[in-house]
Order: C-alpha cells, then structure tokens, then sequence
C-alpha cells in the first residue's frame, strides 16, 4: 500500500531530525567536517519532506537552493531562506572527500576555528 503524501513527508522529516541529532552530536565532539556534511543531508532531508507532504511522487537531487525554491512554488516563505540555505551545498562533496581540497584532508579543513560563526542548527543568543 502506497503511503499518503502526509505519512511520506514526516517519514523523511523523522530522519533529517535523527540526522541533526548526530549532527550536533559530532560538532560537540569536534567532527566539524562530518557535522556539516549532515547538516546538508538534514536540509536536504527536511526540504524533501516537505515537497512530499505537498503530493510530489518523485523528488530528486540534493542542491538545498534548488530544493528551496521548489518548495518556495508551494509556499512563499522558503523565498525568504533560498540564500542562507544554499550555504549547505557548499558541504555536499568538500566535508568528505580528500581530492576535493588541494594538499589537504577534510578533518584539517573543517575546525571550529574555520567554520567561525554558528552553524546553521545552532541558535544565535
């Protein structure tokens, strides 16, 4: 049986949740390269339940700015997100891949000290 487009949605909510979860799991413990890259599946995860929740049977890809602004067709609100959020794709490939970063290793590239500002998940004061 064929889920509703509701059931779907939450089901891919559920796991971006799980995913920030250990996202924020991992930078407290200083796996700040592997704590971005879920902080992009989380946005990736999130937008897709959304889109599904609206009746998409198919949703692929995983630009967080072109998920944004499919969502953004279905509600004018996620318009507002497109740029802040896009940040995250930057997080896709270079947060897992050596040959991604020249004469470097993701664990060296991804600090504290490099991110300097809050990440996306983490409330301002």
């Amino acid at each position: 049986m064929r889920r509703s487009p509701l059931d779907e949605g939450r089901r891919w909510l559920e796991q971006a949740e799980e995913d920030l979860r250990w996202a924020k799991h991992l930078a407290r413990r200083g796996g700040y390269h592997i704590a971005c890259f879920l902080a992009q599946q989380v946005g990736e995860k999130a937008l897709k339940a959304f889109l599904y929740a609206q009746g998409e049977e198919v949703v692929l890809g995983y630009s967080i700015e072109r998920l944004c602004r499919d969502a953004a067709q279905w509600e004018s609100r996620f318009d507002r997100h497109v740029t802040r959020w896009a940040v995250l794709d930057s997080y896709y490939v270079p947060t897992r891949y050596p040959n991604s970063l020249p004469d470097s290793i993701p664990a060296r590239v991804y600090t504290r000290t490099s991110l300097g500002r809050p990440c996306v998940w983490q409330k301002r004061s």
